[in-house]
């Protein structure tokens, strides 16, 4: 027969559901008492009724503070007291006992106090969740509610949110990029004065955020050419084959130091080099290339002169880079440009949305490169006094930091180097992805605070599983049963692990990002030839 609990005259203990069976130093077993769990089941009380499943919280006592943990599994050993169900929870933090009630106050991460085996288990009510939720003084945003208590706020410390970093993941139609867009607008309503650059690789934002910000596409980015270093001008300009490139390199670095040295602005700057960021005419590059290529004794020595000047002349002359190597850019628009992508002053409207889905997509790595290394210098550039806090979003990471590769591209080595030192100079950094197990695992572990939506592929939840931290991993087992709009959150930025639901979010405020409907699209006829001829143009005019 099942033992019931130590007697005590707090009012919590009718809430005994079992006792503590062995302790370690983050997890312990406990012994719940399947007929006291199942009598909770009529409570009125939502977090009460599903008291004893599977990462649910529970409280065990130890003199005046409570023990919280979070269930991370349930068994039946029919080898012992068949109303027995054996159980591990991970200890994740404690509060004080209210003398007189007994309830929990003042949760707060970390166990300090541990129990003797034979503790007494308690389950948790729904006033005493919405305690350890409380973020207490922290500045917070509220994204939906808790489960299974649809009245307990799930909010987000936004400090410790971007302090640390965050990733939010999810399989497609899960309702990610939706999710996305209620957190960018909680931190603008929370912060209109504050800096977010959002890149969007799909173009699904724009109409989201138009209202509250500035959307840069290739018609009116204007990113000058000159703003590249030297490692994104080689991924731009050289060849790719190893036999060619080191020489190309030796060339290109030679030629774009003169090019720099010839401009203007070279005389006001102490040491120009290669990654020096002052305007320079592409004129001077090519022809700088023309007189090394003059002084040279052999033809044979002038093929990769000529395969450079060629793709800069290629460059010049299409039109789908008229964003980035215009004749109008340049002029010393530096500081114009940081102010405009960085929203300095931001004038109530504080978000950049950055469309490089009109970006050619052979160059969309070096354009997020450049944008990335702007907004991490101008932070380390920047006086202490006058830093500005930046939050950088990138949709679809695991293109830009892809696992194992995280250091071949410019683009992978900047956001690697921002998700590792972006914290001491306040630039933020949040990764959207539906491929996890495709992401540098490095870059996701820096992210402090996990928000996992439902993920159907295994290597996905493996590599969410190691990156999770701690005390969230109980409520891991339930990210392929998770429904559509519902997330894990665990880290920094929440104060307990938890299951939650998102709010609604206003139609014009959600991202373009809706499935088409086919059925009802196939019912009607098609638009025909006009349509195809229109589509033609806009093609050939590359979006515009």
């Amino acid at each position: 027969m099942l033992h019931s609990p130590p007697p005590s005259s707090h009012a919590s203990d009718t809430l005994a559901i079992g006792w503590l069976l062995a302790l370690g130093g983050s997890g312990a077993r406990i012994v719940l008492d399947r007929d006291a769990v199942t009598a909770l089941t009529a409570q009125a009380d939502p977090v009460l009724a599903a008291a004893g499943q599977v990462a649910m919280p529970v409280k065990i006592r130890h003199a005046d503070h409570w023990i919280i943990g979070t269930i991370r599994s349930l068994a039946l050993d029919p080898a012992s007291d068949p109303a027995a169900l054996a159980t591990e929870i991970e200890l994740v933090g404690e509060a004080l006992s209210d003398p007189h009630a007994g309830a929990l106050r003042g949760f707060r991460r970390g166990v300090t106090h541990y129990p003797l085996p034979g503790a007494a288990v308690y389950a948790i009510t729904q006033a005493e969740l919405a305690d350890i939720h409380d973020h207490r003084a922290a500045a917070t945003i509220r994204i939906g509610t808790v489960y299974p208590a649809g009245s307990v706020s799930a909010t987000l410390a936004v400090d410790a949110l971007l302090g640390r970093h965050f990733a939010l993941v999810g399989s497609t139609g899960t309702g990610k990029s939706t999710a996305t867009a209620l957190i960018l607008h909680r931190i603008c309503e929370w912060a209109p004065l504050g800096h977010v650059v959002m890149i969007d690789p799909h173009g699904e934002y724009a109409s989201a955020f138009r209202a509250i910000g500035e959307v840069h596409d290739v018609g009116n980015l204007r990113m000058p050419y000159w703003l590249m270093n030297f490692d994104e001008h080689c991924e731009m300009l050289l060849s790719s084959a190893p036999d060619d490139r080191q020489a190309e390199l030796d060339i290109l670095a030679k030629c774009l130091l003169a090019a720099r040295m010839r401009s203007r602005a070279a005389g006001e700057v102490p040491r120009v080099t290669v990654d020096t960021p002052i305007p320079y005419l592409l004129s001077d590059l090519t022809a700088t290339l023309s007189q090394e290529m003059g002084r040279l004794e052999r033809a044979g020595d002038v093929a990769p002169y000529v395969r450079i000047k060629a793709r800069i002349d290629d460059l010049k002359g299409d039109p789908r880079y008229a964003f980035m190597f215009s004749g109008m850019l340049v002029a010393d628009t530096m500081a114009a440009f940081l102010g405009r992508i960085l929203r300095m002053p931001g004038d109530g409207r504080p978000i950049s949305i950055i469309d490089v889905s009109g970006v050619p997509s052979e160059v969309t790595r070096v354009v997020v490169a450049v944008l990335a290394r702007m907004i991490f210098d101008q932070a380390i550039w920047a006086r202490p006094e006058t830093r500005r806090p930046v939050l950088m979003v990138c949709e679809e990471a695991h293109r830009y930091i892809p696992a194992h590769a995280e250091h071949s591209s410019s683009v992978g080595r900047i956001l690697s180097r921002i998700a590792k030192e972006g914290r001491k100079y306040g630039v933020s950094l949040g990764l959207v992805t539906q491929r996890p197990s495709d992401l540098a695992e490095g870059v996701l572990s820096q992210c402090g605070t996990i928000i996992a939506m439902r993920l159907n592929n295994e290597r996905d939840q493996a590599v969410v599983r190691s990156a999770m931290p701690e005390g969230g991993r109980g409520l891991l087992d339930a990210l392929s049963a998770l429904r559509n709009r519902e997330a894990v959150l665990c880290g920094e930025g929440v104060s307990f692990p938890m299951r939650a639901s998102f709010d609604d979010l206003d139609a014009p405020r959600r991202p373009a990002s809706n499935d088409l409907p086919i059925s009802a699209i196939w019912a009607e006829p098609a638009a025909g030839d006009g349509a195809l001829a229109d589509t033609v143009g806009r093609w050939r005019a590359g979006g515009r």
